[in-house]
């Protein structure tokens, strides 16, 4: 059997509770494929963007419903070591990859101040621009359950409210472009254990500004959570699921005040209601 084949079945036989099950609810609980769709799934050339992509291959070669593909790559500015990585790794795994270029590394580089938060932002405007380019209407990026409260966890201690990773959302500045997480449900210890059985190797951290300096970035607050997160299911192992809970179970009797939109809404609004 070629070994993207073998791929292809860890999947689905393997890791099928742990990965293809979450997949597809993931997928149908929160709505995020429809018929007619023509979805580019963004790879960085990492674990999660490369299991994403053989996901999306999978669902859309046995799924009921009919959609298409593009696998887009966006350098940013990697070594060619990283970007020959990514390209044999494709090569493996049978993923069709289009690889698209950018300045993004030149342009944040000497940038002292949240140059990691400029270039998410840069590296999502370019990637939504080329998605259209080929007609797609939605991209997918391969966040996954782990992101999703640790997001949740930074915003409450670093940022003083209470907001976690949607996993879909419209953007503000495509119109008709949608982003899709379709690993929302899927723990990124999964993931590794998927990557270790397939003995693959894949980009780590490919950033020229970290690359060659000490300074700090956002990732370490991201760090900071996965080790409390980490302490915390030694404590009991349904905390991580409790986090995640906790964002579809907002009781809006007990919140002293709330954004919908731009709006800002407080508690004594609805006050003398709450009788």
């Amino acid at each position: 059997m070629e070994r993207y084949k073998e791929i292809e079945r860890s999947i689905i036989k393997r890791f099928r509770k742990e990965i293809w099950r979450k997949f597809i609810s993931g997928i149908n609980d929160y709505d995020m494929i429809q018929p007619g769709d023509r979805i580019a799934v963004c790879i960085s050339g990492g674990k999660d963007s490369m299991l994403l992509a053989k996901c999306m291959q999978e669902v859309q070669r046995h799924g009921k419903m009919d959609f298409s593909l593009e696998f887009i790559v966006m350098d940013p500015g990697y070594n060619q070591a990283n970007r020959q990585k990514i390209i044999d790794n494709a090569n493996i795994m049978n993923i069709p990859v289009k690889i698209f270029d950018s300045d993004i590394f030149n342009i944040v580089h000497d940038i002292e101040d949240s140059p990691c938060y400029l270039c998410a932002r840069m590296r999502r405007g370019y990637l939504y621009r080329y998605a259209k380019e080929l007609k797609c209407n939605k991209i997918a990026l391969g966040h996954h359950f782990d992101d999703v409260i640790e997001t949740t966890m930074m915003s409450m201690m670093y940022m003083g409210q209470f907001k976690t990773m949607m996993p879909k959302l419209h953007s503000t500045n495509f119109e008709g472009m949608e982003l899709i997480r379709p690993l929302y449900l899927v723990k990124e210890s999964d993931i590794k254990s998927w990557v270790r059985y397939n003995n693959l190797d894949f980009l780590q951290c490919a950033c020229r500004f970290t690359e060659n300096t000490d300074k700090g970035t956002q990732d370490s607050k991201r760090q900071e959570m996965k080790q409390l997160i980490e302490q915390l299911r030694k404590v009991s192992p349904v905390i991580d699921m409790n986090i995640f809970q906790s964002a579809h179970n907002v009781n809006i009797n007990t919140v002293i005040g709330y954004q919908y939109n731009s709006e800002k809404h407080d508690f004594l609004e609805l006050y003398p209601d709450m009788k």
